[in-house]
């Protein structure tokens, strides 16, 4: 039988990087995204594994769209086993804490935590009903779920709460057979960041240039953490580049 994940902001970074390991380890996947046209690109670089592939553009602070997203998989998949939480945004770094607009902030919240919500909501519907019971989801939590950044306030927020409901979530699903963890990135090389190669600001004010990891390594600790039998969880795990700033951070 195969196993089915549905990862969300699919279509690029850390999302699209972890969807294609999953195809290649022999999983079918959806990729969620807001973006269809990127999603089908991204399903289109997995080759021959894209006949297991579907894509389903979401926007994952939207309940309705969420519901949708659920139902495909109903529909298409028959069953769901893995869920990756990893859609999710920040605010511009040079942006003060004090003329952040509330948009901007209800904007990372929907994005960060809501969606993660409604998703988890979905997958424990889906995962408590069907046979064999229960699944796997992973929340991308970030090296922001431990330490911020300079004008990092709502990703920050939004990354700490990740910590909460991951942990509330593993209480509730245990009644379900359903294992949830997190995964805390740091520096995974994606788009998103790319101005760490030219330097980007540190807690004591000054600019520097900051080392980042391969994100392969991040898609084949997904794949890792999806593969363990459902006895077994990994709660926490936090996988960075080694030189960049995090122990003893500022």
């Amino acid at each position: 039988m195969d196993k089915v994940a549905v990862v969300t902001g699919a279509g690029t970074g850390i999302g699209k990087a972890s969807s294609l390991a999953l195809l290649k380890a022999g999983w079918r996947v959806v990729f969620a995204g807001r973006r269809g046209d990127v999603l089908h690109k991204a399903i289109a670089d997995a080759g021959g594994d894209a006949a297991r592939a579907l894509a389903v553009p979401t926007d994952v602070g939207n309940a309705g769209s969420v519901r949708q997203l659920f139902a495909a998989v109903r529909e298409r998949c028959g069953r769901l086993d893995l869920l990756f939480n990893n859609a999710g945004m920040g605010t511009p770094g040079n942006i003060n804490l004090e003329d952040l607009t509330l948009e901007q902030w209800q904007a990372v919240l929907a994005a960060n935590l809501t969606g993660a919500f409604l998703c988890t909501q979905e997958a424990f519907r889906i995962m408590k009903q069907q046979a064999p019971r229960g699944g796997r989801i992973i929340n991308n939590g970030s090296i922001s779920a431990h330490a911020p950044r300079p004008n990092s306030l709502p990703y920050t927020a939004t990354k700490h709460a990740i910590t909460g409901l991951t942990k509330a979530a593993q209480l509730d699903g245990r009644k379900y057979d359903i294992a949830v963890g997190q995964i805390d990135i740091g520096n995974a090389a994606t788009e998103m960041t790319e101005r760490m190669a030219k330097g980007v600001a540190q807690a004591d004010g000054s600019l520097k240039i900051e080392a980042r990891m391969d994100v392969q390594h991040v898609a084949q600790a997904i794949v890792y953490m999806a593969s363990l039998p459902l006895e077994s969880n990994v709660l926490f795990m936090t996988l960075k580049a080694t030189q960049m700033p995090f122990e003893g951070r500022g």
